[in-house]
């Protein structure tokens, strides 16, 4: 029997699709059946496999490479870590793909080094995970993961910045107050000296005039006849 009879044969046998999980299984089974029974021998002879991929080895791969550049890149001396940073903005801006976009935005974000710019390393990573499927899984893991972390550090140093402000603002009311309070004091003890003077020159003026009338009373008790 020819290959294509052989596959008439089949399909006849199949008696349709039917919705059930076998019916399934046994219609992917018939159909790969049919590609084979399509080909003839010249391309069974002349067709090679496919390479297969190993997704996991690939995307362990990848994930080494990043941890190893970051660990050299917090481990280098300065000088060596604006070269590594530099190095990972130059590959992204001449390739952009996901993979250098996740490592220059890893760069940015890890501490310890002059070139850390977390608001742009989040701007990156929010771009990386709004396309999941650019990433391997372990990328994708990895981005989903510094992305949160460096969410965290950022609320955080917000936060920071509100109390320092806040405290920052609440000492100089306390100062101002405080300059006020000291002002006022100084106008009342200014006020209080200048009373103090005026009430002494009362009383040396009463005292003058008390000093002047003694002084006056002997000559006057001498004329009396």
């Amino acid at each position: 029997m020819r290959p294509s009879s052989r596959c008439s044969h089949a399909k006849l046998q199949s008696g349709g699709c039917a919705w059930s999980s076998s019916a399934g299984v046994a219609a992917c089974l018939l159909g790969i059946a049919l590609s084979a029974c399509s080909l003839t021998p010249a391309d069974h002879e002349n067709s090679s496999p496919a390479p297969i991929v190993d997704h996991d080895a690939t995307a362990g791969t990848l994930l080494t490479s990043h941890v190893e550049i970051l660990q050299r890149l917090v481990q280098s001396p300065p000088a060596e870590q604006a070269e590594i940073l530099e190095a990972a903005r130059k590959d992204y801006a001449l390739a952009p793909t996901p993979s250098h976009e996740l490592r220059y935005a890893l760069e940015l974000a890890a501490p310890g080094h002059s070139g850390t710019n977390l608001p742009q390393a989040q701007r990156l990573l929010r771009e990386l995970v709004a396309t999941p499927e650019s990433l391997v899984s372990s990328e994708r893991a990895f981005a989903y993961l510094e992305l949160q972390n460096v969410d965290a550090q950022l609320t955080l140093t917000a936060e920071n910045h509100t109390l320092q402000d806040s405290a920052a603002h609440a000492a100089h009311d306390r100062l101002t107050a405080a300059n006020r309070q000291l002002q006022t004091e100084i106008d009342e003890n200014a006020k209080l000296r200048k009373d103090l003077e005026a009430a002494r020159s009362k009383l040396d003026a009463i005292t003058n005039i008390e000093r002047s009338v003694s002084d006056r009373k002997p000559s006057t008790e001498g004329h009396t006849p």
